[in-house]
């Protein structure tokens, strides 16, 4: 069994995707996310999916690297697209066989649905793999940052997100360890129900729970070594500067595709 964990894991490549602000990355795809449960027709769907087509173009990543990103959910996509079909019955009757009713509607929905819910996760997926965890964690931060003056601890807040990313690849690395020595001692963790494999994992959790408990102990010794607050204040290696030639046609573009969509629901096309 192997534990695989895509959180974190940045891809490096020199893209335009890359190069961008991550300010203005995570702004674009807090944005198509929420515009994705706006999609209420195929016309919108063709926008949003030429939109994320164009981004995963330009990022340079592999196909392959991209869509296992969300392999552990395609499962929930598969349900999804099950319960639409067979569950919502309006417009025009496609199939019946018996009990097994499949009507125009359910098609759409479960094609609608379906896809949406995958261009969003495509899009997280594309933003974690272009943007190293630090990245990510400082463009947050930056964001948030009036929040400082009503005495929300951002900076600290940005700090548990950076080292919880930075953590997950480690922590699943050493969930892969402890399955392979439990195996070697000869623990039974493959083809089992998911009761019985539930079961199975349960000694895994002690040891797992141990070593994370060990890595903050001993990052928090070192944060003490090292005299780190994480007040506002502290200042960056590298300061992100928005880039008029960089940032501006991407920000134009993210304009662009909420008007689009926009124009597509109100005319209900």
């Amino acid at each position: 069994m192997a534990l695989r964990a895509s959180i974190g894991q940045y891809y490096s490549a020199n893209s335009a995707i890359h190069r961008l602000d991550p300010r203005a990355k995570l702004v674009a795809t807090v944005a198509f996310m929420a515009s994705c449960f706006f999609v209420h027709s195929l016309a919108g769907l063709a926008i949003a999916g030429v939109a994320v087509g164009s981004c995963v173009a330009l990022a340079n990543v592999p196909a392959g690297r991209l869509l296992s990103q969300i392999k552990p959910i395609a499962l929930f996509l598969f349900i999804t697209s099950f319960i639409n079909l067979f569950f919502v019955q309006t417009g025009q009757e496609l199939v019946g066989f018996g009990p097994i009713r499949i009507f125009s509607g359910g098609v759409e929905a479960a094609i609608l649905y379906t896809f949406r819910f995958f261009l969003l996760l495509i899009a997280g997926s594309l933003l974690m793999l272009t943007t190293t965890p630090t990245a990510l964690t400082d463009g947050a931060a930056k964001l948030l940052a009036p929040l400082e003056r009503l005495g929300v601890p951002v900076s600290q807040g940005a700090l548990v997100l950076s080292i919880a990313l930075r953590f997950v690849p480690t922590l699943a690395q050493e969930a892969d360890n402890i399955v392979a020595a439990q195996t070697a001692r000869g623990a039974d963790l493959e083809n089992k129900g998911a009761l019985a494999y539930a079961r199975a994992c349960a000694p895994l959790v002690v040891p797992l729970f141990a070593s994370a408990l060990r890595h903050a102990d001993n990052l928090g010794r070192a944060l003490d070594a090292r005299c780190y607050t994480g007040d506002a204040s502290r200042t960056h290696y590298h300061e992100m500067r928005f880039s008029p030639h960089a940032d501006g046609p991407f920000a134009a573009a993210c304009l662009v595709y909420l008007a689009g969509l926009c124009v597509i629901n109100l005319l209900g096309i």
